[in-house]
C-alpha cells in the first residue's frame, strides 16, 4: 500500500500530563488497529517532542486552542483538520474543547469515537464519569472495535541522564502538583523529614518537578541538604529514565508520578480528599496508594512503613541492590 492509499486516522490528546500518560495504552491499541494506516496525533505544545518520540503516531501536530470566539484561529484549525481527511477520529480528550473539533469539521464528519453528538462511535457508557481514566478509554475503544487495549508502556522513552551524576541508591521525591489545589501536597517539612530519613539509610533523596516549583527544592534542602534538588532540570523523558533506575517514589497526585509510576519504579502515591485515586491513580503491580482527607495528618513512619513494607531494608532501595 502506497503512503497515498493508507487512510488517515487522528487522534486527539490535549493533556494533562498524568491523562496523556494513561493514554499510552489507547494508542498503543490505536496504532496496532491501524497498522497500515497514516496515524496523526493531535495535541498540546508541552507533550509534543516527547509524544513524537513514541512509536505510535506517523505525525504529531501541536494544538494552539483558539478560544472559541477566535473565529480566524477556528477557522485555520477546521482547515488543517477537515485537510487531513480522516477516515476515523478517536478523541481520547472527551472534553468540550474536542468535542467542538467534530463539530467544526462539517459537512464531511470522519467517523467519531468520543462523546460528541452525532459521533459515528459514540461512548455511550452512562456510568463513565464514574470510570477510572484507564477503563474508560478501554471501554470507549471497545465500542469503537478495538478491544485488546494494554498498559501504559514507557519502555521506548530514551534519555541520557549521566548529566544529573546521580548517586545510586537513590528515591525519587515529587513534592509538587497544582499550584490552584495546595491541599493535593503533602507538606513540605514531611517531605524534608522524609528525606533525612532516607539519607540516614544511605538513600539519596533526589527531587524533581516542574520549574515553577523552585521554591520546593529549595526548602527541602534548608532542612534536608543531602538531598539532591533536580527541581526544574529535568524533562519529560528524563523522568521514566530516572525512575528505572531508581529504588522507589514518592510523591503526590500529580503528572511526574504517572511518568514514573509508568516505568515500573516501587511508587507511593500520595492522595488527599482534593482527588480520587478511583477515578486517576496511577496504576502498577508496583504502585501503593495512601490516602487520608487532609495530607497534613499523614505521617513520616507511615510512608516508610508502606515504601519498604516488603522487606523493611530501605537501604536496598537503589540499582544494583534488591528492590524493597
Amino acid at each position: 500500500m502506497s503512503e497515498a492509499e493508507k487512510p488517515n486516522i487522528l487522534v486527539i490528546k490535549l493533556g494533562a500530563l498524568g491523562d496523556v500518560v494513561q493514554a499510552l495504552g489507547p494508542m498503543a491499541a490505536i496504532r496496532r488497529h491501524h497498522a497500515n494506516a497514516h496515524v496523526v496525533l493531535l495535541t498540546s505544545a508541552p507533550f509534543a517532542d516527547f509524544l513524537r518520540a513514541s512509536p505510535y503516531f506517523d505525525e504529531v501536530w501541536v494544538d494552539t486552542k483558539p478560544h472559541k470566539l477566535n473565529l480566524l484561529g477556528l477557522l485555520s484549525l477546521r482547515a488543517r483538520l477537515r485537510g487531513g481527511k480522516f477516515a476515523r477520529v478517536y478523541d481520547l480528550q472527551t472534553s468540550d474543547r474536542s468535542s467542538l473539533y467534530f463539530k467544526i469539521m462539517a459537512p464531511r464528519r470522519p467517523e467519531w469515537s468520543g462523546i460528541a453528538p452525532g459521533a459515528s462511535h459514540p461512548h455511550a457508557n452512562p456510568k463513565r464519569n464514574a470510570m477510572h481514566t484507564v477503563d474508560r478509554q478501554r471501554d470507549q475503544l471497545a465500542m469503537a472495535g478495538i478491544e485488546d487495549v494494554p498498559a501504559s508502556d514507557l519502555s521506548w522513552v530514551r534519555a541520557d541522564i549521566a548529566r544529573l551524576k546521580l548517586a545510586e541508591p537513590y528515591a525519587l521525591l515529587i513534592p509538587g502538583g497544582s499550584a490552584g489545589r495546595p491541599a493535593k501536597r503533602w507538606p513540605v517539612a514531611k517531605f524534608a523529614a522524609l528525606a533525612n530519613e532516607l539519607t540516614a539509610h544511605g538513600v539519596t533523596p533526589v527531587l524533581i518537578g516542574g520549574p515553577d516549583e523552585k521554591g520546593l527544592g529549595e526548602a527541602i534542602r534548608a532542612v534536608a541538604p543531602r538531598a539532591r534538588d533536580l527541581i526544574g532540570k529535568t524533562g519529560f523523558a528524563d523522568i521514566p529514565v530516572m525512575a528505572r533506575e531508581a529504588g522507589a517514589a514518592i510523591g503526590n497526585d500529580t503528572g511526574p508520578m504517572h511518568l514514573v509510576a509508568a516505568s515500573g519504579c516501587p511508587s507511593v502515591v500520595l492522595f488527599s480528599a482534593e482527588s480520587d485515586p478511583k477515578l486517576c491513580a496511577p496504576r502498577g503491580a508496583e504502585v501503593a496508594i495512601l490516602r487520608r482527607e487532609n495530607l497534613q495528618g499523614l505521617g513520616v513512619d507511615e510512608v516508610l512503613r508502606v515504601l519498604f513494607a516488603r522487606e523493611g531494608r530501605p537501604e536496598r532501595a537503589g540499582r544494583g541492590t534488591k528492590r524493597p
